[in-house]
């Protein structure tokens, strides 16, 4: 047992290293439940541009080095000057914990992630991390290394839409693994689009083996104009349904939308799923 406990041995973990030290604390593990979650966050970014109602597509791709790119329709990350950092607003976004437009309730009334947090701690894990904004015009591009700025925020070319990319490597330092799975994405992106009426999610595995060689990617496309009755109908599809007609029934009260959507079936035991700001809660609520 140590008997050394005195000012030298506290600590203080400043910015992104607190991540890198104790990721667990973060995404939960560093097995591969964690190395998803590095895509999740992202792509729940690019959600709440579609619940804020300016983002209407998001692409993700598996490449070929086991990297991921999400890009969305949105309106791209602010690339302003943040006046109290004295940097732009995007390396803020990927560089400061707590940082983002998740927390006045001016940016996004409904938001989902790790609140703040997601974008910096994606980039703090992985071994590098590049991130384009396209906005008034003009794209915009910043690279990461570890959670490091490499490269100040620059203007590399024109553009005639609006929206966000991120690519990232997660760190084999971090990881156990670092092979995705596009089953799990698969599962985890349909209830997405799901849960968010109209949205549409395509996922792509650029990845091919050497007897693959001249294969087609693997592509799924998520679209669901009906939303979760279309999720309760995905559910109940190798069931016996009671009637034919989902229940389905929405509101709003005190600034706060709710959709409830059920078919009763003849199973013993039921299936109840609930999701706030379309982060599921397991425990209810």
């Amino acid at each position: 047992m140590s008997k050394d406990y005195g000012a030298d041995q506290i600590q203080i973990l400043e910015g992104l290293e607190a991540v890198r030290k104790r990721p667990g604390m973060y995404i939960g593990s560093t097995s591969s439940r964690g190395l998803h979650h590095l895509v999740y966050e992202i792509v729940d970014n690019a959600v709440d541009e579609a619940l804020a109602g300016y983002c209407n597509t998001i692409d993700v791709s598996i490449n070929p080095d086991n990297s991921i790119t999400v890009i969305d329709n949105g309106r791209g990350i602010p690339v302003e000057i943040n006046k109290k950092k004295g940097i732009s607003t995007v390396e803020v976004v990927f560089t400061i914990l707590h940082a983002g437009g998740k927390f006045g309730g001016g940016g996004y009334k409904v938001s989902g992630g790790l609140h703040g947090v997601g974008a910096s701690v994606v980039n703090a894990l992985s071994e590098w991390l590049e991130v384009t904004v396209e906005v008034d015009g003009k794209m915009y591009k910043q690279r990461y290394e570890r959670g490091k700025v490499i490269e100040p925020l620059r203007v590399v070319g024109e553009s005639d839409r609006t929206g966000t990319t991120v690519s990232f490597l997660p760190d084999r330092d971090i990881f156990e693994e670092t092979v995705y799975e596009y089953d799990i994405l698969i599962q985890r992106l349909r209830e997405m689009a799901f849960l968010t009426k109209g949205l549409k999610i395509i996922l792509r595995d650029l990845r091919t083996s050497e007897e693959e060689e001249n294969a087609e990617p693997n592509v799924k496309e998520f679209h669901y104009e009906g939303g979760i009755k279309e999720y309760v109908q995905y559910l109940n599809k190798h069931k016996t349904n009671l009637y034919p007609e989902i229940i389905y029934c929405e509101g709003s009260r005190d600034s706060v939308y709710v959709e409830v959507a059920m078919q009763h079936n003849d199973s013993y035991s039921e299936s109840c799923y609930s999701f706030v700001n379309n982060i599921t809660t397991p425990e209810g609520g």
